[in-house]
């Protein structure tokens, strides 16, 4: 495959401006477009739920510093939004009209909030957290009110609630779910339920929302149960939805989850045209099926990954998933991918005092951990979860982590 002498990527996240760095890192020298919707320079997501709303910090952890695209002679344009790709002329128009050809594509488009569809849905003050912009809106409105409405107990849901608490709002959180983070299994989910409560988070579990009430601005929710919550800032946070509206009218074929489809390459049935982050439903090696992950590392990963292959390379991503989250007191990293419905839950150390480390196992095989305020063990974990070691429940309770990592790839 001849080295194409324009690539332009569509999304100045942390995949596309990843994948643009990591392209002049492997001696690309030919044009090179990055497209971001946003007019901030490109910017990591974690700290908008954490530092940002938290007043850390007003900044980001920015992608580089402001002179490192011009400096490294990326094309960064912002505020340039793509709303067409000709497949067959190669090119990209966006909603000025201008056009911009390419000999490869990446669409490292993201993902954007998912809404709900019930009355009031569109009052002022109902907002959702996926920009620096919106973080700092929340963290304002948060700061002045009194009475705070989370709706979702997601991961984003759940470190807005904590946010909020330290910040000194009283706090509900609505979630049709008996349980917040129910993709941990209903132990591990306890856990993050009674983290809550101890500091003062009030829950509405079993219970969804079916509209808002306000008039100029949003006052709160009625909820399925027939009650009312009262509040003067409204946070949806009821996951994300892949941005492919781009890739599906341009006949590329989608998951079905909605992401693009691409190959262990990521690499979409259009050969020269190629999709990371969060719009990727990749075919991963390792599970044998197509996924889709929507953290922070699988972006930054796929977009370093991304660059060899716009290239010529046809190398597998093969990462295994990972994220981390902080809440309160609370930290905690997790690799890997379980299905609590199908994997066995073993725990070791103190599940109580939220001091701990869970491996899911299935057919005898490591398939995710999760430590929780406890970081020693973070290679041993990491070794266990990509190698898919078959390990014994008791080892992985009891066991020196670091001597079963070493035998799993022995």
């Amino acid at each position: 495959m001849a080295e194409p002498s324009r690539i332009v990527i569509v999304g100045a996240g942390l995949a596309g401006a990843t994948a643009a760095t990591s392209l002049r890192r492997h001696g690309y020298t030919g044009d090179l477009l990055l497209l971001g919707a946003e007019q901030h320079r490109p910017y990591e997501l974690p700290a908008l739920s954490k530092s940002v709303l938290l007043h850390d910090t007003d900044e980001p952890d920015w992608v580089a510093d402001e002179n490192h695209h011009v400096k490294h002679g990326i094309d960064l344009r912002r505020g340039v939004e793509v709303n067409r790709i000709e497949l067959g002329a190669r090119t990209l128009t966006d909603v000025t009209g201008a056009e911009h050809p390419f000999d490869r594509l990446l669409l490292a488009t993201g993902s954007r909030p998912r809404t709900l569809d019930v009355p009031g849905a569109d009052l002022p003050g109902v907002r959702t957290l996926r920009t620096l912009d919106d973080a700092l809106d929340l963290r304002s409105a948060i700061e002045d009110a009194q009475d705070v409405l989370i709706v979702g107990a997601g991961w984003i849901g759940c470190e807005a609630a904590a946010a909020a608490r330290t910040l000194g709002a009283d706090v509900t959180v609505v979630e049709p779910q008996p349980l917040p983070l129910t993709t941990l299994g209903d132990e591990v989910a306890t856990v993050f339920r009674d983290l809550h409560a101890d500091n003062g988070v009030r829950w509405r579990l079993a219970t969804s929302v079916t509209g808002f009430f306000g008039e100029d601005a949003v006052r709160g929710a009625e909820l399925s149960d027939g009650s009312r919550v009262t509040a003067d800032v409204v946070l949806v946070a009821v996951g994300a939805a892949p941005r492919s509206e781009l890739a599906r009218a341009a006949g590329l074929e989608l998951a079905d989850d909605g992401g693009i489809d691409v190959d262990a390459g990521l690499r979409s049935a259009a050969s020269d045209i190629y999709a990371a982050g969060d719009v990727a439903a990749h075919f991963h090696p390792r599970y044998g099926r197509r996924i889709r992950v929507e953290h922070w590392a699988n972006a930054k990963w796929q977009g370093a990954h991304v660059a060899a292959n716009l290239l010529g390379a046809t190398e597998p991503y093969t990462a295994t998933p990972y994220f981390f989250t902080d809440q309160y007191d609370l930290g905690c990293e997790y690799r890997g991918l379980a299905d609590p419905d199908l994997d066995e839950l073993v725990v070791r150390g103190d599940l109580a005092g939220r001091e701990f480390i869970a491996f899911w196992r299935r057919a005898g095989r490591v398939t995710a951990a999760m430590n929780v305020n406890t970081f020693e063990d973070g290679d041993a974990l990491r070794t266990l979860v990509d190698s898919r070691a078959e390990v014994s429940a008791e080892q992985l309770a009891e066991g020196d982590l670091a001597v079963l990592a070493d035998a799993a790839v022995a």
